[in-house]
């Protein structure tokens, strides 16, 4: 049995996520849907974007007008009213939270993934809103006609943080160890976006051990970005646990030629080596 991201799936993501799409047209909520796929493999994407475009489309006809503040009210308004979308609070690492699909049918979800349909609900409407990837809680950002900056916090239905609050949100997650630093508030990129939802799946199944889930999302985080040091080696580690030798054999050879000088690289030889001995043995 393959525990690995199919072919299919794979060459799917690479349309909407792969490196040679420009940044500003990767599109979200296509991208975030087929990263679902991983645990529903026949899940209908256009079905669920077109829910998103629904909500778009009451947001519409319900904002008095087509200015950024209306826009954001009836956002507001249809997302946390009478759709009723809010954080899970009570079980906040269920898998489900981070997989998009099951985020629009059950109403929950987490930081990130209610921020992404805020997000592109409000961009159909013409209102663009970067996302800011602070520490353990993901925000949006909206530029004022004043030039001031509006922090929504989407987890807490659409709340307007100032920079104290977002201590307050550090200092809850952190227990006071962490100060809040100007970059934590920057826009990131879509890029980071889907990486920042492919984190958040595999840490989730990483901390049940659920090795079998977690290696199609780090094939997916490669797709994404195919040189990153870090991700071919913890998906050549993923590899080992579920007795893929050959493959994790590849992926540490791979990691190798990326990082020939890292800190662990004698470590990783000696590794790689081990399998190449284990698998001749097999032979």
């Amino acid at each position: 049995m393959s525990y690995t991201a199919s072919p299919e799936l794979i060459e799917l993501f690479s349309v909407f996520a792969g490196p040679d799409i420009e940044d500003e047209s990767i599109d979200l909520i296509r991208a975030a849907l087929v990263m679902a796929r991983s645990e529903y493999p026949s899940l209908d994407v256009e079905f669920y974007a077109g829910r998103v475009d629904e909500l778009a489309g009451r947001v519409a006809s319900s904002a008095a007008d087509l200015t950024a503040p209306s826009v954001l009210s009836a956002v507001n308004h249809v997302l946390f009213e009478e759709v009723n979308l809010r954080g899970n609070r009570e079980d906040y690492y269920d898998p489900r939270n981070s997989i998009l699909n099951d985020v629009l049918e059950r109403g929950l979800g987490i930081p990130i993934t209610l921020s992404i349909v805020y997000m592109e609900v409000a961009r159909r409407v013409g209102v663009q809103l970067p996302g800011v990837g602070m520490p353990g809680h993901f925000l949006l950002k909206h530029y004022a006609e004043n030039g001031q900056e509006i922090l929504i916090d989407c987890f807490n239905r659409g709340d307007v943080l100032t920079r104290q609050d977002c201590q307050s949100r550090l200092d809850e997650i952190y227990s006071g160890e962490m100060k809040l630093r100007p970059e934590f508030l920057h826009p990131i990129s879509r890029r980071q976006i889907l990486t920042r939802m492919l984190n958040n799946l595999k840490t989730v199944y990483l901390s049940t051990r659920n090795f079998r889930k977690a290696l199609p999302i780090a094939d997916l985080l490669l797709v994404i970005y195919p040189q990153s040091p870090e991700d071919v080696k913890q998906r050549a580690l993923l590899r080992y646990s579920l007795g893929l030798q050959r493959l994790a054999a590849e992926d540490l050879h791979d990691y190798l030629k990326i990082s020939p000088n890292a800190s662990d690289a004698d470590e990783v030889r000696q590794m790689a080596l081990s399998i190449r001995r284990m698998l001749a043995l097999m032979n």
